[in-house]
């Protein structure tokens, strides 16, 4: 019972759910990019949390292959001046979830170091002192904070030494668009087919925190479950072609940055962060392989993971 107990605790909620390469000539209209005959049609209402675990998948079971290539354009990153950088942060963490990969997006960004506690997501062992039993958990000098979003508002708010340039609305409507909408297209991607979900969960259990029987079991069994799951949310979110919705969404966001190089313009803004927060774990398994080389965002991923460089982690 503790196997099954401990799978399933894989697909729970993180984060408020109970939760590239080669530039791209856009050749013709999403449609074109169908894998089927028909379009896809996501639908956009605004995210509500739930506890189920379909829901939740999205949150918890995704992969953080980090890019390791930078492109020879470099921008710099954003630093933070020495009296405004916090002392201490720890990060509460499945290397597996997309809003954990938001926050070190973040904190990679602004160069600010930070310690990883990786979270065993079925004992949960790690946070059994927090009623909160969820990921992402940030301990910043001792303060608390919790949901990816609110996290990353009250570490900018203690970093910034100037207002930002960006379109605030502009820049809320996006990072909202990534919460709300894009997270819920990749399970069923990545989960594709049994060959993709195996790929994924690969992953998964060699750089979680599993013990040696667990690591197996979630492996295999894990693999076939999300297989099944991502069938039920490509329902759940009017999804009729898994490709074409992600694809759809990846033009949708080239679209939204109307020629500049980051939607916040010369830099990335908060939005850039979240949307390539979640789209790192995809980038190198199969279906990121298939999103840079059919659609327009290579060059934006190319120009994020210059921006963003190098993790800032330290060891705990």
């Amino acid at each position: 019972m503790r196997r099954i107990s401990g799978i399933a605790a894989i697909c729970r909620a993180a984060d408020g759910a109970a939760a590239v390469s080669v530039p791209q000539q856009r050749t013709s209209t999403v449609a074109r990019y169908s894998t089927s005959s028909s379009k896809s049609s996501v639908r956009s209402n605004w995210y509500q949390p739930t506890r189920t675990a379909a829901h939740a998948v999205t949150g918890t079971v995704f992969f953080s292959v980090a890019a390791t290539t930078l492109t020879e354009e470099v921008h710099a990153k954003e630093a933070v001046p020495p009296e405004l950088r916090p002392k201490d942060i720890v990060l509460y963490q499945y290397e597996a979830c997309p809003f954990c990969n938001k926050v070190k997006a973040f904190l990679d960004y602004y160069d600010i170091p930070y310690k990883i506690i990786e979270v065993n997501p079925i004992s949960k062992k790690e946070i059994k002192w927090s009623d909160y039993q969820k990921v992402p958990i940030v301990i910043v000098d001792g303060e608390t904070l919790l949901d990816s979003s609110e996290i990353i508002d009250k570490l900018f708010e203690k970093v910034r030494s100037v207002d930002s340039t960006s379109d605030a609305d502009e820049e809320s409507k996006w990072r909202k668009w990534v919460d709300n909408h894009l997270v819920h297209v990749l399970a069923p991607n990545i989960y594709r087919t049994t060959s993709e979900a195996l790929e994924s969960f690969e992953y998964i259990t060699s750089h979680g925190n599993f013990g040696f029987t667990e690591r197996f079991t979630v492996k295999y069994g894990g693999a076939a479950s999300m297989y099944f799951v991502s069938k039920r949310l490509k329902k759940k979110y009017n999804i009729t072609d898994e490709r074409a919705a992600l694809y759809e969404a990846a033009e949708t966001w080239v679209d939204a940055l109307k020629g500049r190089d980051f939607l916040g313009g010369s830099k990335p803004n908060l939005a850039d962060l979240a949307v390539y927060g979640v789209l790192r774990p995809i980038r190198y398994l199969k279906s990121g392989r298939d999103m840079v080389e059919n659609t327009r965002i290579g060059d934006w991923y190319s120009r994020m993971e210059s921006a963003v460089g190098v993790s800032a982690r330290i060891q705990a």
